[in-house]
């Protein structure tokens, strides 16, 4: 830990011929987005202006990520840093904040109103981070961030502009998608059940109900009542299944399906769904919209009367 806080703080002028040694024989810039579902936004906008490289691969939980020496110098050495905020990125917010004294950053929830957030405490960290989950609210992320690529390279406006509005009726049509399934579910007495609470944006936007037996963070750990208490709201529901998480261990959700089990009430655990990464490059659930997607149409098959 002392040795990456000692590359954090090497002198400005020392950094500098570091951060620019490389970036006179790139053909692009190059951005990094800290996660892979934020990578595929800012693809979206710049197109092939420039080169974007996610920072955490594909199913990786940005929860629990540590940035390694590697990670530091590809941030160091980027022409452009974006990142989530709202502490997703928890781990790495001490890092963020020694690089905007020498780095280009962009924090694409920062303009967003507090009357859409959702907290589940009075500390800054207890925000809920997953806002990709409510497909308009990321829209409203990434117009920001559109506006704030377009300061940092004036010449690309025309392109972000043209692929900004294109990305933006998309994610309207996805938007329409997930309404017309999620209607479909809700006279059914169901409700979304997953291991961690990463579906609150979910459930307010869209106005189904959702649980997670873990709370926003994956860190956090589930207790023995909150156990005992989503086994009988699934058994005295009848919900039909619960939600395994690409990114976390099933074991906690598998203890739920045991404990209906032991109630008489077989429970199917489905999924996974994807939550804080997408799946690999080339798979359904390898872009942010094939993603949202294959989690509505995995939900809706499962749930489904």
């Amino acid at each position: 830990m002392k040795f990456l806080y000692f590359i954090l703080i090497l002198p400005p002028l020392l950094l500098s011929s570091c951060k620019f040694e490389g970036h006179d024989t790139r053909e692009k810039p190059r951005i990094v987005a800290t996660t892979s579902i934020l990578a595929d936004g800012i693809k979206n906008l710049v197109g092939d202006q420039a080169e974007v490289v996610a920072l955490m691969p594909a199913g990786v939980d940005p929860h629990l990520y540590k940035a390694s020496v590697r990670d530091l110098d590809l941030l160091q050495n980027a022409d452009l840093v974006v990142y989530h905020g709202l502490f997703l990125e928890g781990k790495m917010t001490e890092i963020f904040e020694k690089l905007k004294y020498s780095q280009n950053l962009i924090n694409v929830s920062e303009n967003l109103s507090k009357e859409y957030l959702i907290s589940s405490g009075p500390e800054a960290h207890s925000v809920d981070p997953h806002i990709w989950f409510d497909v308009k609210l990321w829209s409203i992320c990434l117009k920001h961030a559109a506006k704030e690529l377009i300061k940092w390279k004036p010449e690309f406006c025309s392109t972000i502009e043209t692929n900004s509005e294109k990305y933006s009726n998309e994610l309207l049509a996805l938007d329409s998608e997930i309404r017309t399934k999620v209607n479909e579910l809700r006279s059914t007495n169901q409700a979304l059940i997953t291991a961690h609470d990463a579906f609150a944006y979910f459930g307010k936007a869209y106005d189904f109900e959702v649980q997670g037996l873990q709370g926003l963070s994956t860190l956090s750990e589930p207790g023995l009542r909150d156990l005992t208490g989503l086994v009988q709201l699934i058994v005295d529901r009848k919900i039909k299944a619960v939600f395994a998480e690409q990114t976390i261990s099933p074991k906690a959700i598998e203890a739920v399906v045991a404990g209906c089990k032991n109630q008489g009430n077989e429970i199917k655990l489905a999924g996974p769904l994807f939550t804080d990464s997408l799946d690999q490059k080339g798979t359904p659930a390898g872009t942010y919209i094939g993603m949202v997607r294959t989690n509505i149409q995995t939900i809706f098959q499962n749930l489904k009367p």
